[in-house]
């Protein structure tokens, strides 16, 4: 049941994040205005919705591998407590209109868990990498939008 509720969670706030800069593409284009709020079309949600079922079908597998087995040993008790902390923090999160990651959420979640039987049982090496690769996330999203940029520019 708690992994329904991560379920839900995870789709009213990370479909959100991933359409809200689409929506307000599509608006502009629309009205030729920008707006502090837009109306998402029902299309923009089903978009969302299939591209982070088909991220979670194609890479999920690696996702889940890491944080539920790599990061620290976990068991029925400590997965409860992971995923009602999860879903909990992140549809507050959505209610109150913060964009916040679900997949930093859970390894957060992961890693006090963790961290409650002590600091020796977490994996710090696998959770170095998890840090860096967030960080590296950023630039490198931000490189690759400027070089579609130029190039939808130079097509258009």
């Amino acid at each position: 049941m708690t992994s329904c509720y991560v379920s839900f969670s995870h789709g009213a706030n990370d479909v959100a994040n991933a359409v809200g800069p689409i929506a307000v593409i599509y608006w502009v284009i629309k009205t030729g205005a920008i707006s502090s709020k837009v109306e998402v079309p029902i299309w923009v949600l089903i978009l969302g919705g299939f591209g982070i079922s088909l991220g979670v079908l194609l890479l999920g597998y690696r996702v889940m591998k890491t944080i539920g087995g790599e990061i620290t040993e976990l068991n029925n008790t400590r997965g409860f407590c992971i995923d009602f902390s999860t879903a909990s923090t992140v549809l507050v999160s959505s209610v109150l209109g913060l964009p916040v990651s679900t997949t930093h959420i859970v390894v957060g979640s992961v890693v006090g868990v963790g961290m409650a039987r002590g600091v020796e049982v977490v994996n710090v090496g696998v959770l170095k990498n998890v840090v860096l690769s967030w960080l590296a996330t950023v630039p490198l999203a931000a490189g690759l939008s400027a070089l579609l940029f130029k190039v939808l520019i130079g097509i258009i």
